[in-house]
């Protein structure tokens, strides 16, 4: 549920246009939908623009890696949040989805704005809008790879050089934008301290309450009581997450920009 393309501004004319647009009395459903004030509905218009319409599209009427939730049967029967919200906050992982700490005023702004885009395509049918090559082509080389070494912080795990060496030829358009936002298939590193103080790095393989395993250099899956070790969790996925709300649009294009010339 991320924004990444070069298409912000559209989409909040869009959500704005919607806001307007909007009928002004309550419209019953199945969901209990009903018109929301357009103040309202344009918060949620931005707050969907900087986390969902990456896969959702810009009308939230779906893009190439997430569904139309204008047709969506859980917006549908959602009523005041109460499906929405628990979606939000926890997210789908096993679909890419991530969760997202937002307050109860954005969640709530979204979900007027959903709902409000979901009653606009239901009174407008027609073709759904989708995520252009072109969106993605409209950032700044230079500003990209000054963000990469410098703000953005990207340094600290990737290199131009190392893991990122043809990048823009193992992904294109909105793939390789996926894998900047949120790469689904990184694999976490675990560092398991035993008692003797010996510390052993790998792959993490396994983990839960009782037990953390790993695959270590050697490619030897080894295993241990969490009560009788001590671990630390590398996730590279959390820090793409935690990355989401710094973003500007700008950062976004430029950053792009400069990925696509990793070739």
């Amino acid at each position: 549920m991320f924004r990444g393309c070069a298409i912000f501004v559209s989409a909040l004319a869009l959500a704005s246009a919607a806001a307007q647009n909007a009928p002004q009395t309550p419209a019953a459903s199945q969901s209990g939908a009903k018109s929301y004030p357009s103040e309202t509905v344009q918060t949620g218009a931005a707050v969907f623009r900087q986390y969902c319409s990456f896969c959702h599209g810009r009308d939230a009427a779906g893009g190439e890696s997430g569904p139309d939730l204008t047709r969506s049967h859980l917006v549908t029967r959602d009523v005041n949040g109460d499906r929405i919200g628990p979606v939000i906050r926890n997210g789908r992982p096993d679909k890419g989805m991530p969760p997202f700490e937002l307050s109860d005023q954005q969640v709530g702004a979204l979900v007027a704005f959903v709902h409000t885009q979901q009653q606009n395509a239901d009174a407008n049918k027609g073709g759904r809008k989708g995520v252009d090559v072109a969106d993605l082509q409209t950032g700044n080389v230079e500003a990209g790879k000054r963000y990469f070494e410098g703000a953005g912080g990207c340094v600290r795990c990737h290199s131009a050089t190392g893991d990122l060496a043809g990048i823009a030829s193992r992904y294109q358009g909105l793939q390789l934008e996926e894998q900047m936002l949120y790469p689904r298939h990184a694999r976490s590193k675990v560092t398991v301290t035993l008692a003797s103080g010996e510390a052993i790095t790998g792959r993490l393989a396994y983990l839960d309450e009782f037990t953390v395993g790993l695959v270590d250099e050697s490619g030897n899956y080894r295993s241990w009581r969490t009560r009788d070790v001590k671990y630390k969790v590398d996730s590279p996925v959390e820090a793409h997450v935690e990355q989401f709300p710094k973003y500007t649009d700008d950062d976004i294009h430029n950053l792009m920009a400069y990925l696509q010339t990793l070739r």
